[in-house]
């Protein structure tokens, strides 16, 4: 796929693929390029007849409902800002993004509805299920500008709230066209989206499947073995997962002609140990095995070609296109080994509401860089060697990173002290082979 970086509005999506191919396939059936125009220009004009003022939130509270997976281009047609909220988080929870985001529009279903209690929802934010998003009107694609906010994305930072990156329709298209490309992703190709659409890996499976023209299989799964026979049912040829899934699913029984329909594996939220690899390429042996880094204020960083990575195995790679990716000393210059910096057009708008959090991870970027504007200081360590590529070495900070997860040992240790047990809790993280880290309070 061709490198375009003049970014678009990013319900512009919809017109990747061919009119007739499929764009979205799940047990209800098949979805095509066509009639995902459809669907979202009339989700789109649901959304406009709200009254709402451009740049707005609305939330999504979802499993993987293709509710789900077309809200985050119909918001931004209506001139909407998306919002997609974790489908496994709690009502306190759910209730801390609502009001933080200020969301004027809650979609969800009936069931989650009955889960929240009073005080959950703010008082202007209007709540309905899915089902409502019906429309015999359509909008047509937007012409918003590419630089306008598109989506927030929570996520846990090291105070224990979850904060809101700002990400606008160029850093979402550009992602997408990235992604794509370096995957070589096909219009042929069959994309199996097991990971949660609130994540920015797991949407841009979304997106990048759709920039490429290709079909998008959505999955919420309990067990390994749902996975194994999804990619069976769907001939699904492309896979994305983090360490934990992968130490599942290399548990789980494969037929050898199930296991080589998979032609692409990619991994990020943690790295692949050496075992792992291993395990992959014996269970896999048609499939690329992509690992990559990643940080949700800059999307993806950096990717291992498939060809490195048995030379270097403990490698994360090098940039990305459209990612100017530096290792930067202490004195702010350019180093061989030092923290992670990200510049360039895929580098967030910041914290949503939150400056000083801003200020302390968005900072100009340094004046080696090719880049202008900010860059991301990931606080990340890593070591680049002669050819180039990087290795992570650690944090500067005490998040724990469990199951493909950054968690705020401060977010714990509050949650086990609201109970009223005890009066002292300290959280950290522990090696765990299946989970990265396991969480530990005592």
């Amino acid at each position: 796929m061709l490198l375009d970086p003049v970014p678009q509005p990013l319900d512009a999506l919809t017109l990747r693929g061919r009119g007739d191919a499929v764009a979205l396939e799940d047990r209800a059936g098949t979805m095509t390029y066509a009639e995902l125009e459809a669907a979202v220009g009339g989700m789109a004009h649901w959304l406009s007849q709200l009254g709402l003022a451009k740049g707005e939130r609305v939330a999504s509270w979802l499993p993987k409902t293709r509710t789900a997976c077309l809200m985050p281009l119909a918001a931004v047609r209506a001139g909407l800002v998306h919002v997609p909220v974790n489908p496994v988080l709690k009502r306190a929870q759910v209730a801390h993004i609502l009001a933080d985001s200020g969301a004027r529009l809650l979609v969800t279903q009936a069931a989650r509805i009955a889960a929240l209690e009073a005080g959950d929802v703010p008082v202007d934010c209007h709540v309905v299920t899915e089902d409502a998003l019906v429309s015999s009107e359509v909008l047509p694609v937007s012409r918003a500008d590419v630089d306008a906010l598109a989506a927030i994305l929570y996520t846990s930072g090291s105070t224990g709230r979850p904060k809101g990156v700002m990400l606008s329709h160029a850093n979402l298209w550009l992602g997408a066209i990235s992604v794509a490309h370096y995957l070589e992703i096909m219009s042929e190709d069959r994309v199996l989206g097991v990971l949660p659409l609130s994540f920015d890996y797991g949407q841009n499976q979304l997106f990048s499947t759709w920039a490429a023209g290709g079909r998008v299989v959505p999955l919420d799964y309990l067990t390994a073995r749902d996975v194994v026979k999804a990619v069976e049912r769907f001939g699904v040829t492309s896979l994305a997962g983090v360490p934990p899934l992968w130490v599942q699913l290399l548990e789980a029984e494969w037929p050898a002609e199930v296991a080589a329909k998979l032609k692409r594996l990619t991994n990020s939220g943690g790295a692949l140990t050496r075992g792992m690899v291993q395990g992959l390429r014996e269970r896999f042996p048609e499939a690329k095995l992509y690992p990559m880094y990643g940080l949700t204020e800059a999307f993806r960083s950096t990717y291992l070609p498939p060809e490195l990575v048995d030379a270097h195995p403990d490698s994360i790679g090098r940039a990305i296109p459209f990612a100017e990716v530096l290792v930067v000393g202490p004195d702010g210059k350019r180093a061989k080994q030092g923290e992670l910096v990200h510049a360039g057009p895929l580098v967030a708008q910041g914290y949503w509401r939150d400056a000083e959090r801003t200020a302390q991870r968005f900072r100009p970027a340094p004046g080696f860089a090719k880049s202008s504007g900010m860059a991301v200081f990931s606080g990340d360590m890593v070591i680049e060697d002669e050819a180039g590529l990087l290795r992570f070495v650690g944090r500067d900070d005490e998040m724990i990173k469990s199951a493909g997860n950054r968690i705020s040992p401060t977010e714990i240790e509050e949650a086990v002290l609201s109970g009223g047990e005890t009066n002292e809790a300290a959280a950290f993280g522990l090696p765990d082979a299946r989970l990265g880290q396991a969480i530990v309070v005592v």
